[in-house]
């Protein structure tokens, strides 16, 4: 059962911050301190039982119509490109949310069974959001600078270093320690972005840095020699599975921009080389082929769930095998969290892997949806960008930091609840999956982010589609990837209802029967 976490400015934040952000907007406005004050102190209920209640209640509502659309006569078209005009499903368009639903512009209710884009970590409308409009109400600003980090985007700092090392909640003392530790191993240092994109850039160029000077002064311990980066690779033997991002340079590493990428490789730049999916031998034997002479392995970047290549989930034995021999050769590595942070019970997905990254990134579900705030935790050996390295305008927003404080607080607080609810979705798909032999190949995945593997892509894609369109549960299928495996993926909000996920089981199996 959800815990009903109740919180306010001053629990999250600290007595003394308040009191001074207090004293400064009463300044500023000439308000009264203690009306202030007052306001600071108010505790929000994060999930409170009319909210659970009614989630249940709206369950059984799934693909009705419920309200009046919207006339069409009154829509706008927008002004998109073509791609993103191609895609648009205007009667799937919001028009409000609560929880895991949303009413779309058709007048129907809708499953965001995908978490929307994979990012509402806590559904829409949650309640424990009301304390970022208090935070505004006190005049916390979300308009700062890289070199003014505010207070709380510093806490916030603190915070993905604890839960990073796997340090309780309150104990500032092991933190302190961490932070000051020489060790360049521990992870000890966040740069503040606005998404996982510019995060995966920043690692990218972390391990490019040790390659190329940045701004051609610094050293560089492997000049001169041709890195190589290690990507998950397609069933193809192409770069297709991997995924982390939209600049040009992280594209150019899953096979976009092949001309480009060409002349790179050409001119000794860099190269991208795929590996084998839970293929240690594979793993090893491309290590051993580019981390000599000329060459020298870069980094290997990975996910730990493929949300984008059929939501393959990474061995344990694998990921461990792959990072020891990384750790051998000193080569970087970065676990892609952009997708399964505050997915998993620990938070961090790589925790329950027992591992010790150079990089994890953070994002998506992080802020709930609320703000495009990403972060990247590294640690002290590669530390090697300047201030202008990886660097946005808007990273370092107080607000967008705060969503995080608060998605993080009630996520930790609700742990076990998410374990119980990952396991109840796992069982119901296995029992769907054992219902329909020959058609099912396979439940994948892990936790909340499930997908159902089929066993053809066209089976994948028709009920993909029946689900999205015509049941009105969001259901992704990915069927343009090289030898992608055929799955429909879904990544639940944390906090779904089990009658919510038992009609979602329910429509699947009602698609399945209709397709037969």
């Amino acid at each position: 059962m959800i815990q009903n976490l109740k919180l306010s400015l001053a629990t999250l934040l600290g007595e003394s911050y308040i009191d001074a952000q207090v004293r400064a907007q009463a300044f500023l406005t000439g308000e009264d301190p203690a009306v202030l004050g007052t306001l600071a102190r108010q505790e929000v209920e994060c999930y409170p039982e009319a909210m659970a209640a009614r989630e249940i209640e709206l369950a059984d509502k799934i693909g009705e119509p419920v309200v009046p659309p919207l006339p069409e006569t009154e829509s706008v078209s927008g002004a998109a490109t073509a791609a993103f005009a191609a895609a648009h499903h205007r009667e799937a368009s919001p028009l409000a949310g609560f929880g895991a639903y949303r009413i779309g512009e058709n007048g129907k209710l809708y499953l965001a069974a995908k978490s929307e884009h994979y990012q509402a970590s806590l559904g829409h409308s949650f309640p424990g959001y009301e304390l970022l409009r208090i935070a505004a109400r006190l005049g916390v600003t979300n308009i700062t600078h890289n070199n003014t980090r505010g207070f709380i985007t510093r806490l916030l700092e603190r915070e993905l270093v604890r839960v990073a090392n796997g340090i309780e909640r309150g104990n500032d003392t092991a933190v302190d320690a961490v932070l000051a530790s020489e060790d360049p191993h521990v992870l000890n240092r966040v740069i503040n972005l606005e998404t996982g994109s510019l995060v995966m850039e920043a690692a990218v160029k972390m391990m490019l840095a040790r390659f190329r000077p940045i701004s051609g002064r610094e050293h560089v311990p492997y000049a001169g020699r041709t890195p190589v980066f290690l990507v998950m690779g397609d069933f193809n033997g192409g770069r297709e599975a991997n995924y982390h991002g939209t600049t040009i340079g992280t594209q150019m590493l899953r096979g976009l921009w092949p001309e480009l990428y060409r002349s790179g490789e050409e001119s000794g730049l860099f190269r991208a080389m795929p590996v084998a999916i839970n293929d240690f031998d594979d793993f090893r034997t491309k290590v051993e082929h580019f981390d000599r002479g000329d060459c020298k392995v870069a980094g290997f970047l990975h996910e730990l769930v493929l949300m984008n290549y059929g939501a393959i989930k990474l061995d344990v034995d694998y990921v461990r095998q792959t990072h020891a021999l990384c750790r051998e050769h000193d080569i970087p590595v970065a676990v892609d969290e952009i997708q399964s942070c505050m997915w998993s019970p620990e938070i961090f997905l790589f925790k329950e892997y027992g591992l010790r990254p150079d990089f994890v990134s953070a994002g998506k579900g992080f802020p709930g949806g609320m703000y495009p705030a990403s972060r990247l935790i590294t640690n002290r050996r590669m530390d090697n960008l300047n201030l202008f390295g990886a660097l946005v305008t808007n990273g370092q927003e107080e607000i967008a930091s705060l969503s995080c404080l608060i998605t993080l607080a009630f996520a930790e607080a609700n742990r076990e609840n998410t374990r119980k609810r990952a396991a109840y979705y796992q069982r119901k798909l296995s029992a769907l999956a054992a219902a329909h032999p020959g058609r099912i190949r396979a439940v994948v995945g892990d936790g909340l982010m499930l997908g159902l593997t089929f066993e053809t892509p066209e089976i994948a894609a028709r009920f993909a589609g029946i689900m999205s369109h015509e049941f009105c549960i969001d259901v992704g299928c990915q069927t343009y990837k090289a030898n992608c495996p055929p799955t429909a993926l879904t990544k639940l909000p944390l906090t779904i209802s089990e009658p919510a996920i038992d009609r979602l089981v329910e429509k699947m199996d009602r698609v399945l029967a209709m397709t037969e």
